[in-house]
């Protein structure tokens, strides 16, 4: 079975995007020599997955953000890219996380955006979440979990301060419990 792990930065107000996409704010906690667990976590991971805004911002970049991964990019638009590592899907996300994980993708990415996280969380299809919690008010813009979304409950697995305020937490989904009723 697949893990997916969204791993994801927001604002303290909860927002992962300015309202035109703009992420210039997350420069804020550029400093050298800390990448936050970045490195490690990205060695951990086979795959991607994030919708057709967030691959458009991972273009914008002067390098691709995602080397020697797959990255499968969700979307309903007819996009097209010359990288062999980059799949455009138009399933659904259960159906497409299913075909990603029959090709032998075991550690997932949910990289965002905001209608893609939601789709998930619908599902119930996010194991674990790993959030960077930047020391900024936005005060709007694309919210980390637009309503409406789900009830999910989650457990702590770990959290850690950065001395550039930054406050990472990782939690993992409470697995429901069926109870057995006997009439």
């Amino acid at each position: 079975m697949a893990k997916v792990t969204l791993y994801i930065a927001a604002s303290l107000d909860g927002y992962i995007a300015r309202s035109l996409g703009g992420i210039d704010w997350l420069s804020i906690l550029d400093t050298e020599g800390e990448d936050y667990g970045y490195t490690a976590f990205y060695e951990s991971i086979d795959a991607i997955v994030l919708g057709s805004k967030t691959y458009e911002v991972g273009l914008g970049f002067d390098e691709w953000p995602y080397p020697e991964k797959k990255s499968f990019v969700f979307t309903q638009r007819p996009l097209q890219s010359d990288r062999e590592d980059v799949i455009f899907v138009s399933d659904t996300v259960k159906l497409a996380l299913a075909n990603i994980q029959a090709q032998g993708y075991e550690n997932i990415w949910l990289v965002g955006g905001g209608s893609l996280i939601n789709s998930f969380l619908q599902h119930s299809l996010i194991d674990e979440y790993i959030v960077s919690i930047i020391p900024i008010l936005l005060g709007g813009g694309i919210q980390l979990f637009p309503p409406p979304s789900p009830e999910e409950e989650l457990e702590l697995i770990s959290s850690k301060q950065y001395s550039t305020g930054l406050l990472q937490v990782h939690y993992r989904r409470k697995q429901k419990v069926e109870k057995i009723h006997n009439s």
